[in-house]
């Protein structure tokens, strides 16, 4: 199924501990730009967040948004500075021998003196964060990528009516050229019968013919018609493949207005020039649309 670039996800991950919640943005992109904004503490697991993302959306701006509210009692531990804590008592000593005065000390004192004792938090469990994180990024993305799917399927809808009408307009070309040579075949014989008229010289068939073999040569887009038809085959292919194909179709859609930009300064006629717009008017919606595929 076709996939648009644009799309919303919101996933949530909670329990008596921890809630996390995920929000992703996806907008047009030529190619696959993931930004991520999340609480500092998390920054270990970007990388995992970064290829979770890129894993299910291959194209476009993705903004992920991360926000972790967290329900336990910290743990915390105390280390003693035991180094420290001996070079006071020392220190102490000291004193009181060089002040001639007895050591009034004990532990509950040197404990208050600075760096002495020293309070941790307890490490968070990454992987148990990361569990949680991912459940909550599997639910955005899945909801994203649900919104991504409908418009696509829109827009398949869309560009399908569009390649059949594009279509169509080709086919009146292609009837539209014998007339166009047939058309110059008369003009060209008018004159000459008026030079007949004008002048008294007999018309010369074989000038004729090799004026309007000229003509022709010259004006014949039969080749750029094959290809344009070739590359409306291609178009509705890949519209249907259901793979990631934006990037082919802009390529497809930069060939076909080639071959159509070819026809109309061959044709040098003035009803071909008509359906050239209307050709070139769809193959810009066209353009319009798949800027939005992935």
């Amino acid at each position: 199924m076709l996939k648009s670039m644009t799309g919303f996800g919101r996933g949530e991950f909670l329990d008596a501990n921890q809630r996390v919640i995920v929000e992703v943005k996806a907008v047009n992109h030529r190619y696959n730009e993931i930004v991520i904004r999340m609480p500092k503490h998390l920054g270990s697991l970007e990388d995992r967040i970064r290829r979770a993302v890129a894993g299910s959306l291959a194209r476009g701006r993705i903004d992920v948004y991360i926000t972790l509210d967290d329900y336990s009692q910290k743990r915390r531990i105390v280390r003693v500075d035991k180094e420290l804590a001996m070079a006071y008592h020392s220190a102490l000593e000291e004193l009181g021998s060089l002040l001639n005065t007895p050591l009034n000390n004990n532990v509950y004192h040197i404990a208050k003196y600075p760096d002495v004792l020293k309070v941790e938090e307890v490490a968070e469990d990454v992987e148990l964060i990361w569990s949680k994180l991912n459940e909550a990024i599997d639910q955005a993305i899945t909801n994203l990528l649900g919104m991504r799917m409908a418009e696509g399927k829109a827009i398949q809808t869309d560009l399908l009516s569009r390649v059949e009408k594009l279509t169509g307009l080709i086919e009146q070309i292609e009837v539209r050229a014998p007339e166009i040579l047939e058309e110059y075949r008369n003009k060209l014989s008018a004159r000459m019968r008026e030079l007949v008229v004008s002048v008294g010289v007999e018309p010369d068939e074989g000038r004729l013919l090799q004026e309007t073999a000229i003509f022709a040569d010259r004006t014949n887009f039969t080749e750029e018609i094959v290809r344009f038809k070739s590359h409306m085959a291609q178009l509705s292919a890949a519209l249907l493949s259901g793979e990631a194909v934006g990037r082919k179709l802009d390529f497809i859609i930069q060939e076909i207005n080639r071959e159509t930009n070819t026809i109309g300064s061959k044709a040098n006629d003035l009803v071909v020039a008509g359906i050239v717009v209307e050709i070139k008017s769809e193959i810009e919606k066209v353009r319009e649309q798949i800027q939005n595929i992935e």
